[in-house]
């Protein structure tokens, strides 16, 4: 009992802090009261430091792990309090990003805080060395409170610089522009400047709104179809010789833009080296003669009419003599055509004395309502104005010319959406680089649902008979129309220089996507036979790119038995009599057809 009681009241006689106190004791003197006070401030004294410690500790600890292993982590926390707003990505349909910011680091100098100008110059140079050797110095020795030495550092540079242990020196956190798809949609998402203020494209029309507001914003482009199309535009180019090239993948029912290309063009991230010809958007600031492709409207207003049937024959035997200038065909039929052959062939003649019967008021109104006359409702800031003539100068000879596509000059977005148009059942399409764009409700038909029917059965006749036949792709039902338009060169046309194009829809019995395709001053091959129609050139092209994105739009091809049964469908509209009339001769080269249109 004696042991246990001693044992429950006694401390451990430990040295210093911890000396032992029972609970019955008082203090006898003052001195002994002074002393255990001292102690108690020591040992909380001592806990703070400790605290205090542990914290420093963790922290340099922290910093070292981070300048060692984590440079990104780093980057994304940068010296100084200020921070960077980021700018909103830009994502095609399925959610790959085309353009997106990176935050990066940017160099400061504080030239009243740097204690030796010149050698802080040359020690930046060491590690800097493409730095303007003036801007620096001029820097260095001005009085700036923050002189911008270099914007955008690499990890590298970052390291370096902070090596050098300058003072006066500091890193403000900065954000680059990055557009993971390069040159590929460059003319669609466009540029910004070192600030990221949108100059181009994209860019610049969504400025504001990419800026306020952190959401993606989606586009209706595939990446993959513009990567196809891209591919496809610049093997065309390299195999003629072309100066360059536009296309375009449409989805019909909503005008959406799938893809768009413009050739030649530029890196996005490095938009000065690019030059005046790359930085051209052919697509939507271009505006070209189309050549034949204008007779899908040319045909369409006069069967509309109701003033010409598809079985009406015109002569083409005779060039027609119009004030200096003689409207002739390449290869010239030596009997009148109907509607149906002069489409297929491609006769600039037939198509003439077909638009003479309507008029110039009537015919300028019809191209007014397929959008041809106005820019191209298109979200871009580079839109080209269409050359039209004014009313008051729209003379024969306009009529004439304009049916087939020499006289007025539009963008291959305004053509892609005006054909959108005619075999969309007549129903306006307007075109769209958004994904899901709201739609209008107006169902007005600028053409009959029976008038786009019969041309879509003389759009399948130009790839099964005409001049197209190089575009067609099996289980595809290919329709569409070649044009092959002489370019002006010194105030005249010059049958040396032309733009061959071939517009093409599919599947033709029930439209759901055109593609677009235009090639700047092809030469011809020997593969060619010396041609650079829009048969030789453009169509095969089209053909490529279809046969390619036909399966990635979940589009199946028909088997050989349904195509002849779509088929028969397509080309029902156009009525007995005119098919078995057509008159086809299979020894013909109509792809080479459309050249020396006008003189």
């Amino acid at each position: 009992m004696t042991n246990k009681r001693r044992n429950s009241t006694q401390q451990p006689s430990l040295p210093g802090l911890f000396a032992p106190i029972a609970k019955s004791r008082r203090l006898a003197t003052p001195s002994e009261q002074a002393l255990d006070v001292a102690r108690v401030r020591i040992v909380a004294a001592i806990i703070i430091f400790a605290l205090a410690y542990l914290v420093i500790a963790g922290r340099l600890a922290d910093l070292t792990l981070m300048n060692d292993n984590n440079s990104d982590a780093l980057l994304a926390r940068p010296a100084g309090n200020d921070s960077v707003a980021s700018r909103a990505d830009i994502i095609d349909r399925n959610g790959t990003v085309l353009a997106t910011s990176l935050p990066t680091i940017s160099l400061c100098a504080d030239a009243r805080n740097i204690l030796n100008a010149d050698e802080a110059e040359q020690k930046l140079l060491n590690v800097l060395p493409d730095l303007d050797v003036k801007r620096l110095h001029d820097d260095l020795h001005g009085a700036k409170h923050c002189a911008i030495i270099k914007r955008h550092l690499t990890p590298k540079q970052y390291y370096a610089v902070n090596a050098l242990g300058i003072a006066g020196l500091e890193f403000r956190p900065d954000e680059r522009r990055i557009y993971p798809a390069g040159n590929i949609t460059s003319h669609v998402i466009g540029f910004t400047d070192i600030d990221n203020n949108g100059l181009a494209g994209m860019e610049k029309e969504l400025d504001a709104r990419l800026e306020e507001n952190q959401e993606p914003v989606t586009l209706a482009l595939d990446l993959r179809l513009q990567t196809i199309l891209h591919n496809e535009l610049s093997a065309t180019i390299d195999e003629f010789h072309a100066l360059g090239a536009a296309g375009l993948v449409m989805d019909i029912s909503t005008g959406e833009i799938l893809a768009m290309v413009s050739l030649p063009d530029f890196d996005p991230q490095h938009p000065g080296d690019g030059d005046d010809e790359a930085m051209f958007n052919r697509d939507t600031l271009g505006v070209y003669e189309m050549g034949s492709t204008f007779k899908i409207f040319n045909t369409a207003m006069v069967l509309d009419s109701g003033v010409v049937r598809v079985s009406d024959q015109f002569d083409t035997v005779h060039p027609i003599e119009i004030g200096s200038q003689t409207i002739r065909d390449f290869e010239a039929e030596k009997r009148w055509l109907n509607v149906a052959e002069i489409f297929t062939h491609s006769s600039n003649i037939g198509s003439a004395h077909m638009a003479e019967r309507i008029g110039g008021a009537r015919q300028r109104a019809f191209l007014s309502r397929l959008g041809l006359t106005e820019k191209a409702p298109i979200e871009l800031p580079e839109v080209g104005q269409p050359l039209v003539p004014a009313a008051k100068n729209w003379y024969d000879a306009t009529t004439m010319t304009v049916s087939f596509g020499h006289g007025m000059a539009v963008s291959p977005v305004q053509l892609a959406s005006a054909v959108a148009t005619i075999v969309n059942d007549g129903v306006t399409v307007r075109p769209t680089l958004f994904l899901h764009a709201d739609k209008s409700t107006n169902t007005e038909h600028i053409i009959s649902p029976h008038t786009a029917a019969v041309m879509r059965g003389l759009m399948r006749l130009v790839v099964t008979r005409g001049t197209a036949k190089g575009a067609d792709v099996e289980g595809y039902m290919m329709g569409g129309k070649t044009g092959t338009a002489d370019k002006i060169a010194h105030g005249h046309y010059d049958p040396h220089a032309r733009l061959s194009s071939f517009v093409g829809v599919f599947p033709l019995n029930a439209p759901r996507y055109l593609v677009f395709a235009m090639v700047d001053d092809p030469k011809g091959n020997a593969k060619t036979k010396g041609y650079a129609t829009g048969g030789w050139v453009a169509a095969p092209a089209v053909s490529r790119v279809v046969s390619q994105i036909g399966p990635m739009l979940n589009v199946p091809p028909l088997e050989p038995s349904m195509e002849a049964i779509a088929e028969h469908q397509v080309l029902k509209p156009l009525g007995t009599e005119v098919l078995d009339g057509i008159q086809i001769d299979e020894g013909s080269n109509y792809a080479s057809v459309e050249s020396d249109s006008v003189q």
